[in-house]
């Protein structure tokens, strides 16, 4: 009886850590930039874009479609810094468990 409670005890303690770490994800900020820093995206651990900036000298009318790409190219950069940041603070949380390769956290 005594290993269930120890166990049980330990799944709580990792539980308030998922829910810690699920936390500091969706904080994490992440800045992606293209065209020479033209176009500037904000991104936040869940991938939603909070951020855009783009400089001036883009708003020319022939120059739509490259403003589009460069969006694109910007959002898609801060997704993968944001996405880094979080993998590393899963990694941080589950130091020395036995999780399987190919894993995802959080869920």
């Amino acid at each position: 009886m005594r290993d269930i409670m120890g166990m049980m005890g330990k799944v709580k303690e990792m539980q308030a850590k998922m829910e810690k770490m699920q936390a500091e994800i969706a904080d994490i900020r992440a800045e992606g930039k293209a065209g020479g820093g033209l176009v500037t995206v904000t991104v936040n651990g869940k991938s939603q874009m909070l951020s855009l900036k783009i400089d001036p000298s883009l708003f020319k009318e022939d120059d739509v479609e490259i403003l589009e790409d460069l969006i694109v190219a910007a959002n898609k950069d801060a997704q993968e810094k944001a996405e880094a940041l979080a993998a590393e603070k899963t990694r941080e949380l589950t130091a020395g468990l036995p999780i399987p390769p190919g894993f995802k956290l959080p869920f």
